[in-house]
């Protein structure tokens, strides 16, 4: 399957999942987040001369995601990250699309702000809920990494989807990933669609990419972006958006999609 727009990557050589997850499964990594109008993230893409290859499964090349976050009455998993809290976590349920997988996924940050994630296998079914057995992971992962659990009942807060396009780096046994066509929406509320823009995101060790230096020459710059805690601020003003300020205000452009 085509990768769209951004062409030039279908002439890349493609990389399996197995060989991906051999060589950068990166659970514990540092991200690198840029929220791209498209044309400008087509000109980089197309213009970084290294060594790029292209996740491929059953000649696909571009696969759809849907995730779903979790969190308390009180909003405790957003307030933490809204302050930087150090001990501070994400609950979501992340579905691939295209082949009906789906896990849990407990993400906190560790040292020197790098993101560990660990998951479990979950049923499709149950996306938008958590079962008991999910919560008992939470807990579990939750006191072994920060030394607390949620304090409230978890409960779905805002799901996001879109269009990803993985990339591995051989040169840094790194990753990247090209989101295109993001929507967020609050339970029971209107679609939000990026408009115009993708966001590009680099899953590395502590040294950056040269991928991430190909786009600070292109004149592109890391964003303040997380989809959970700056969507949840982006669809509702009340909330404190402290660190994701200047990126909901002059960098997220959102289209409100028909219900």
């Amino acid at each position: 399957m085509s990768t769209g727009t951004f062409a030039d990557l279908d002439h890349r050589p493609a990389v399996s999942l197995a060989d991906l997850n051999s060589a950068a499964a990166l659970q514990t990594r540092t991200d690198r987040k840029y929220v791209v109008e498209a044309h400008r993230a087509v000109d980089a893409i197309e213009a970084f001369g290294a060594e790029v290859q292209v996740l491929e499964m059953a000649g696909r090349r571009t696969f759809a995601y849907d995730s779903v976050y979790f969190d308390t009455p009180a909003l405790d998993s957003y307030l933490l990250a809204a302050h930087g809290r150090r001990r501070r976590y994400k609950i979501r349920t992340r579905t691939y699309v295209d082949s009906g997988i789906s896990f849990l996924e407990v993400k906190t940050e560790g040292a020197r702000a790098a993101t560990v994630k660990e998951r479990i296998p979950y049923e499709p079914s149950d996306s938008h809920r958590l079962t008991p057995a999910g919560l008992d992971y939470i807990n579990e992962t939750l006191a072994c990494s920060i030394g607390s659990v949620p304090s409230g009942n978890l409960r779905p807060v805002i799901e996001t989807a879109y269009r990803r396009i993985t990339l591995y780096l051989p040169s840094s046994a790194s990753r990247a990933t090209l989101d295109l066509g993001v929507t967020w929406r609050r339970p029971g509320g209107q679609a939000h669609e990026l408009d115009g823009a993708v966001i590009i995101e680099t899953k590395s060790g502590s040294a950056a990419s040269a991928l991430d230096r190909h786009l600070w020459a292109y004149g592109i710059r890391p964003c303040r972006i997380s989809k959970f805690a700056t969507g949840m601020a982006a669809l509702d003003p009340s909330l404190p958006a402290n660190r994701w300020h200047r990126t909901v205000s002059t960098t997220l452009p959102l289209r409100p999609l028909s219900r």
